[in-house]
């Protein structure tokens, strides 16, 4: 275990300077990556917990109890339904009930995608400053092996061959965590997304069948 304690620094260390732009590459990929976990997790219970408060009051009908609840609402599912319902008192018609709603999602959507495509770039880059570092770094090896004693030639670039290979290493250790973040993070957006049409369609389902029956009454 010390060994490999002991290594982890020396591999860092021996990896020459493109080893540090990509620690601050990953470093603000991961530092992105904690923040949308956070914020998506957080609307994602938020949102629940606002739906299962509102979903009962819209079954029983009472619209303008809904619309109490969701006015001035800082979660997603509210501010959408906020606009769908604000509209419903005012007309009857699905069409205009549901555009106001998709004002609202298409608001909404970009903020919960905000900074996470940074991720897919982070990791490229990390990838890719890698590569441009063992490069440099073969370059170099190659230009002092070919001022050096033919006796050590081999030694000496062996060595400096395994010395650049470090940067793509360690290119590919921060680039393909992001890449794994960026899926994850992507997956648990759409799923807020989806949550938030299904809701948008039940309400609107719900104020039809009320409509309806209004209508023939």
């Amino acid at each position: 275990m010390s060994d490999f304690l002991y290594a982890i620094p020396r591999f860092f260390q021996t990896g020459g300077p493109f080893m540090y732009p990509i620690l601050i590459v990953f470093g603000f990929g991961l530092a992105i990556a904690i923040e949308r976990w956070i914020k998506l997790n957080s609307a994602r219970r938020r949102n629940r917990k606002t739906w299962d408060e509102i979903q009962p009051v819209l079954q029983e009908g009472d619209f303008d109890q809904a619309r109490e609840m969701t006015s001035g609402s800082e979660t997603e599912l509210g501010m959408v339904l906020s606009l769908g319902l604000s509209r419903q008192g005012a007309v009857r018609r699905r069409d205009d009930i549901e555009i106001a709603m998709e004002e609202g999602m298409m608001e909404i959507i970009p903020q919960l995608e905000k900074r996470t495509h940074y991720l897919a770039l982070f990791s490229n880059m990390s990838t890719l400053l890698g590569l441009l570092g063992t490069i440099m770094g073969l370059i170099a090896a190659f230009t002092a092996v070919a001022n050096a004693n033919p006796a050590e030639k081999a030694d000496l670039l062996s060595a400096s061959i395994s010395v650049a290979m470090n940067t793509t290493a360690f290119g590919l250790m921060a680039g393909i965590p992001l890449l794994l973040l960026h899926a994850v993070l992507t997956t648990k957006t759409s799923e807020i997304v989806d949550s938030l049409e299904m809701a948008q369609v039940k309400t609107l389902n719900i104020i039809t069948e009320f409509a309806k029956q209004e209508a023939r009454s």
